[in-house]
């Protein structure tokens, strides 16, 4: 590893000013011919002499092919560090990895470096941050050392920030401008429709030969703006575009009538010579460019931007010149004359870092950079400062869209600053080796007005509550719109782009919570705004894999339903009393009590005398398996004894708390019909307790749990004068559950909204449906379809619309592969249609499974 005069790591491919790809300076005599099949001794040496001639990219497949002949573990430092040099950075990871894999601890410390860099430019920050630490526990170098420091902070970042910008979208350009080579540089005139920028005369990687050489060199383009789009650029003439030199780097003067730009040499993949030139005239009549004075000397000078300091005009350009900070500095120059300047100032410990600090443009006494020296996403990123007439403020990294965990540059912005174009290889441009080797252009569209959403998730509790999906959806016309969803595995923050004029419905989400929704609209916003909006979930109850009985304490049987007026024991209720035989067959001097209550409406003696035949049938029905009845006492408590709260139940129904005791007065005093029926519904039970024998006795938590009937029948105690809501017709798990106006809405009606999928094998997968029809009066149109990870919804609904009578299927797919226990999973459907309310219509659909190991 070759280390910087200043302790900085030499990074070639952002010493170049042009930040020309070095395979493009190669030597064309290897490359001409077509490859044929060599032996290893031939192909190492094919592969080391392009080396030597920086021809990196056919040295990287040679020394590829000799290593897969014969893993010569010797080549893997080289390969790694080529695919480093030609800025492949997922390649280069994964041979640096192995570089260090075998490396004792303290071992190849540079090497590491390198390595957190590259974790970060393919956005694994945990991962680097780690690396950085590491590094840091065994480096003395103080240069290195901070900005180790910096890519950690740069790390923490990006992890905190969010992934949108206000009102700002970054696109490529497109093909209009962008090749498959690099394109730098840019610079629009202050029109918007004017732009410079610099590439090469090529569109693939190019093959030097003395036929071609003439293409290696970057040259100055000019591309035009119309209606239609941006034009084919054109190469400006002789008088900018210098032969056997590197032209770029443009900058031009606020009325547009002098450019600046560098013109370089190289000597293999060092840049060895770069002077800033000028040229007047404007656009249709360049003249001949000339050098520019007081700011070229024996140094490297590069990127020169036209702006202001203390009220006269001065040129901000980048250079490595003795005294500075770190790699490549930013001073400026004052202006004496046509191409003449002071003597270079350093910007200062303020801008200026131990890393490189290049790509300068000022705007109305903003100076906007890039830099490695400063906490970034990746590895150059655009920053930007302000001067107050005496001094710059502290740095502000402008964020994503404009940065991205690679390498951002050269920010440029039209007159109005409301359209700019910057240039960048992140991995979704065009590229003509790996991903990010080569730079494309974007362009950057900023709102005058625009309005955005910040949101967060939390429990109850305000903690942050990370793992959770938000979806933003529009609900013009009372109809839901397409959803834009974001989950996050590790945050809680999501932040949205917002149309104007337009209503919204937010619904948070989370596998372990119940969700929640919130409505607002942009409509008549006069300036730019952001909308805020905390979400606080409330837990859904955890279902233990296991539930203890004790002896004297009674246990909900919550599948013994009967029909109206009968005490005859329904199929769905089987499953409970199977269990409760299998528990007595299992402990034979155990003795139980099986009590039936009903709730407080109705005729008490009628309530009493029904609650008595009831549970004197569910002993019936263990007497008839073979369970001597003196072991069995059947009590029918009728209303007498109202239910407690328990843990579960209050988890359930938000508004009850645990150890309310369900007496008449108490379900009274509830505000409305729709909870005052779950209270009752809650005093009608079945319950069996321990009378006799074990003191404990532990079970499956789901084998008493309730289950989905397929059939429902009437409503459990529709006692004679009682007048209840027809709960038949819509489910407790429908947000429609209680509510009296259904004309025109909607009602999904499931075969089974639980599927027991019994004992799964962890890893298995398990397939399963959910059969419905819309039992409404209005079509039904499924919006969205949420459920947690381990859940794939196939053939997906999503958009289909079923009128009143039709039927539909949901499938669904269980991946058991990261569950460890018994769970109850719930799915939630959004429908398009909102109840008479406004608020759009959610069922719940679940599945429950146990785990075996």
């Amino acid at each position: 590893m070759t280390l910087r005069k200043r302790g900085q790591f030499k990074k070639s491919m952002k010493n170049i000013p042009i930040l020309i790809l070095l395979f493009l300076l190669g030597c064309g005599t290897l490359m001409a011919q077509p490859i044929r099949k060599s032996s290893y001794e031939q192909t190492l040496r094919a592969a080391r002499q392009s080396f030597q001639n920086r021809n990196y990219v056919y040295a990287l497949e040679r020394y590829e092919e000799a290593y897969e002949e014969k893993e010569d573990r010797s080549l893997i430092d080289t390969i790694a560090w080529l695919n480093f040099q030609i800025r492949d950075y997922r390649r280069a990871e994964r041979w640096f990895a192995r570089i260090l894999r075998r490396a004792e601890e303290g071992e190849l410390n540079d090497y590491r470096f390198i390595y957190g860099q590259l974790l970060k430019m393919n956005e694994s920050y945990d991962e680097a941050i780690a690396e950085f630490q590491a590094f840091l526990s065994h480096s003395s170098n103080d240069s290195l050392n901070t900005l180790a420091r910096n890519e950690m902070a740069g790390a923490e970042l990006a992890k905190e920030l969010p992934q949108t910008m206000k009102g700002v979208v970054v696109e490529n350009a497109g093909r209009d401008l962008n090749s498959k080579i690099s394109e730098y540089s840019p610079v629009l005139a202050s029109n918007g429709q004017e732009l410079y920028f610099s590439t090469f005369d090529a569109n693939d990687v190019i093959y030097v030969d003395e036929k071609n050489k003439d293409e290696s060199y970057a040259l100055i383009y000019k591309a035009m703006k119309d209606d239609n789009g941006w034009e084919k650029p054109k190469a400006l003439g002789g008088e900018i575009n210098r032969p056997e030199f590197h032209n770029t780097n443009v900058a031009l003067s606020k009325d547009g009538r002098t450019m600046y730009f560098t013109r370089a040499q190289l000597e293999g993949n060092v840049l060895s010579e770069s002077k800033i030139y000028f040229s007047t005239g404007g656009s249709e009549d360049w003249k001949g460019a000339e050098e520019a004075q007081g700011i070229n000397g024996d140094y490297l000078a590069k990127h020169p931007a036209v702006g202001e300091l203390f009220g006269k005009e001065v040129l901000f350009f980048v250079s490595d010149m003795p005294g500075g900070y770190g790699g490549f500095d930013i001073y400026y120059a004052t202006k004496t004359g046509e191409g003449a300047f002071s003597d270079p100032v350093n910007l200062g410990d303020v801008i200026n870092t131990v890393g490189d600090d290049e790509t300068p443009y000022y705007r109305d006494g903003t100076l906007y950079f890039s830099s490695t020296g400063h906490p970034g996403l990746g590895g150059f990123d655009i920053f930007y400062s302000t001067w107050d007439g005496t001094r710059w403020s502290e740095p502000e990294n402008m964020g994503r869209g404009y940065n991205t965990s690679v390498d951002d540059q050269s920010l440029t912005l039209d007159e109005e600053g409301y359209f700019g174009i910057l240039a960048s290889n992140r991995p979704e441009g065009r590229s003509a080796y790996g991903r990010t080797c080569c730079n494309d252009l974007y362009t950057v569209s900023i709102a005058k007005l625009y309005a955005d959403l910040v949101t967060g998730l939390f429990t109850i509790g305000k903690d942050p509550l990370p793992g959770g999906t938000v979806y933003l959806i529009p609900t013009q016309d009372n109809k839901m719109g397409t959803p834009n969803a974001k989950t996050s595995e590790e945050g809680n923050r999501f932040d949205f782009d917002l149309e104007l004029d337009m209503p919204y419905m937010v619904i948070a989400t989370h596998p372990d919570y119940f969700p929640d929704t919130m409505q607002f609209n942009t409509v008549g916003l006069a300036e730019s705004k952001t909308y805020q909006h905390f979400f606080y979930l409330k837990p859904k109850p955890k279902l233990p894999e296991y539930d203890t009985i004790t002896i004297e304490e009674p246990i909900v049987l919550e599948n013994i339903l009967y029909d109206f007026d009968d005490d005859r024991i329904r199929e769905e209720a089987e499953s409970d009393l199977e269990v409760v035989y299998e528990l007595m067959t299992e402990y034979p001097d155990m003795k139980v009590e099986l009590s039936s209550h009903t709730d407080n409406r109705g005729n008490d003696q009628y309530n009493e005398d029904l609650s008595q035949r009831r549970a004197e049938s569910a002993r019936r029905w263990l007497v008839r398996k073979g369970i001597s009845r003196e072991r069995i006492e059947a009590k029918g408590y009728g209303e007498n004894r109202p239910q407690t709260v328990n843990a579960r139940a209050a988890a359930l129904h938000g508004f009850l708390k645990e150890g309310a005791v369900l007496t008449k007065g108490f379900i009274d005093s509830l505000p409305n019909e729709e909870q005052q029926e779950i209270a009752h519904e809650l005093n009608r039970r079945t319950e069996f307790k321990i009378l006799e024998g074990p003191t404990t006795i532990t079970i499956k938590s789901t084998r008493l749990r309730k289950k989905e009937t397929t059939n429902p029948g009437p409503d459990r105690e529709r006692l004679i004068g009682s007048e209840q809501p027809d709960t038949n017709k819509v489910h407790m798990l429908s947000s429609l559950y209680g509510k009296k106006d259904l004309r025109g809405l909607p009602v999904m009606k499931f075969k089974n909204r639980m599927v027991e999928l019994g004992t799964v094998k962890k890893g298995e997968k398990r397939r399963f449906t959910y059969e419905f029809y819309n039992a409404g009066e209005g079509d039904l149109t499924i919006s969205l379809i949420s459920a947690c990870d381990c859940t794939t919804i196939e053939n997906d609904p999503t958009g289909d619309t079923f009128p009143p009578g039709y039927k539909g299927i949901i499938e669904a797919v269980f991946d058991s592969s990261e569950k460890d226990e018994a769970e109850e999973i719930d799915i939630d459907i959004f429908l398009e249609e909102a109840d008479n309310e406004g608020i759009p219509i959610r069922e719940t659909v679940q599945y429950r499974f146990d785990i075996k190991k």
